[in-house]
């Protein structure tokens, strides 16, 4: 899985199924040997088959195992293009990569907020104010790693609890394992599509009066921020965390991150 050619250079793209296909797909055009780092099976999907493309599917446990993984094969370039949230998968890409002095490059989704009367930044997922709780319906759509734990706070101020998780056996298994009642948990994919969205229909469905997710970037995100702007729901946006890179070049457009990997040469 190592490139042949001495004219270019291998990346390693560490990211999901949104910024991740774009930047794979940009280079691979430009000829260069990527491999691309997804946590689920399902993640592959979003990739274009190209035989100069290698997918490594399952976390990376830990700083060493980044570093054995750049030494294996021959990366020059790693590019951190994890979620905004996921600051552990970064402090050990930043850690490795001082390690054996590689270039990173860390790409970062611009957040287009936009302005409304409905709209509420708060610092973390239990900061809505506990006397605003009092039999609301509260949607939750921040993943399900700190799922159960968001929701039982909420129930404990008075609130009735939903949950909108993405269809990958992981985030099921704990929507389902957790406080929330089953009949209040939708799995299903952010729409993609502008117009009367799913996460729409399921809001008037549930009578929702708030709904609470973290600022990614995302275009689950932007729903939100549609569906909300113009109804009476309040949408509540966890601000995103910030990740003091040690030696990082950040970029926040995908052009700009590729322009400065073909300028290197």
């Amino acid at each position: 899985m190592q490139n042949q050619q001495n004219c270019y250079e291998n990346v390693w793209i560490l990211s999901g199924t949104s910024d991740g296909p774009i930047l794979a797909d940009k280079l691979l055009k430009l000829n260069y040997v990527v491999f691309v780092s997804v946590v689920t099976k399902r993640a592959c999907k979003s990739y274009l088959k190209n035989p100069k493309l290698h997918i490594i599917t399952g976390k990376m446990k830990d700083k060493d195992e980044i570093v054995n993984f750049i030494k294996i094969n021959k990366i020059n370039i790693v590019i951190d293009a994890t979620h905004s949230f996921a600051l552990i998968i970064s402090k050990n890409i930043n850690e490795a990569c001082n390690e054996v002095d590689l270039p990173l490059l860390a790409f970062q989704r611009e957040s287009f907020i936009k302005k409304s009367r409905n709209l509420n930044y708060i610092s973390g997922l239990k900061c809505i104010k506990n006397n605003d709780l009092k039999n609301k319906n509260i949607l939750l759509a921040i993943g399900s790693r700190f799922l159960n734990d968001t929701a039982e706070y909420y129930m404990n101020g008075g609130a009735n609890v939903f949950a909108r998780v993405l269809p990958i056996s992981e985030s099921v298994s704990k929507a389902l394992g957790s406080c929330i009642k089953n009949s209040n948990i939708a799995i299903i994919n952010p729409s993609q599509t502008k117009g009367l969205s799913l996460e729409k229909k399921l809001c008037e469905f549930w009578k929702i009066d708030y709904i609470l997710c973290r600022e990614s970037g995302s275009y689950a995100q932007k729903n939100w921020e549609n569906i909300t702007c113009k109804s009476s729901m309040k949408l509540f946006v966890v601000k995103r965390p910030k990740f003091n890179y040690d030696n990082a070049c950040i970029f926040y457009k995908h052009d700009g991150l590729i322009d400065y990997i073909t300028k290197r040469l």
